[in-house]
């Protein structure tokens, strides 16, 4: 079966320009109200269901943002550079967070405090549309990975996030390699014995090149071909 949804691990990594719509004296508020954090690789931002205080702005580094479960947890998305996390605990009657950060290498965080974030959107128009923009971009890249997961074959879904990395977080052919075995395993809802399966059969086909902690994405032509027929 074809797959119409194709690099859907994150949103477009582009600059973030949500701020560009305060005025001076707005982007001071956000200055004066957030904390700037350094995190570990692995170290946990924000835990699903604890209290909701502060929205992420990702500043350098590149994070996780997924549900847990029982036995197993289900990633939303990758979040890099300049994501924005939180927003669906803005709405009134929503205290908590509805999933959980934790990151994928070393990352710098802005946590810009909750009840400022609200009152920048209820007075500033432009500043809440292009929030709403934000989050729509989200839910549509949420979708299509939920699609892709329930329908993709195994060697689609590990094209799918070579390719997203290639295009959306990276945008480059060669890139750092941040993931373990046991953290692709888990990003493409696979077993690990078939992640490394995989990649061993896109080394011996030409189609990526990984050395230590880099990849080298050498065919795009064919792993989007396996991405889109799944």
């Amino acid at each position: 079966m074809t797959c119409n949804f194709t690099n859907t691990c994150t949103i477009f990594n582009k600059d973030l320009t949500l701020f560009d719509d305060l005025t001076d004296e707005e982007r001071s508020l956000i200055e004066t109200n957030k904390v700037t954090v350094t995190y570990k690789k692995g170290e946990m931002i924000c835990k699903q269901g604890s209290f909701a205080t502060n929205i992420v702005h990702i500043k350098e580094g590149l994070a996780k943002v997924y549900l847990e479960g029982a036995t197993n947890n289900l990633i939303l998305k990758i979040a890099p550079k300049n994501s924005l996390i939180g927003m669906p605990s803005i709405y009134e009657g929503n205290n908590t967070a509805v999933y959980s950060v934790a990151t994928y290498s070393e990352s710098v965080v802005d946590l810009i405090d909750m009840k400022v974030f609200q009152n920048l959107l209820q007075n500033n128009a432009k500043f809440a549309f292009r929030a709403l923009n934000i989050m729509n971009e989200n839910i549509i890249q949420i979708y299509g990975r939920f699609f892709c997961l329930s329908n993709k074959q195994l060697h689609g879904r590990i094209a799918d996030i070579l390719l997203c990395l290639k295009d959306r977080v990276y945008k480059n052919s060669t890139f750092e390699f941040a993931f373990s075995r046991s953290e692709l395993a888990e990003l493409t809802n696979m077993s690990t014995e078939s992640v490394i399966r995989v990649m061993k059969n896109f080394k011996d086909d030409g189609l990526i090149l990984q050395k230590d902690k880099t990849m080298e994405i050498l065919d795009v032509e064919m792993l989007s071909k396996i991405s889109n027929l799944g």
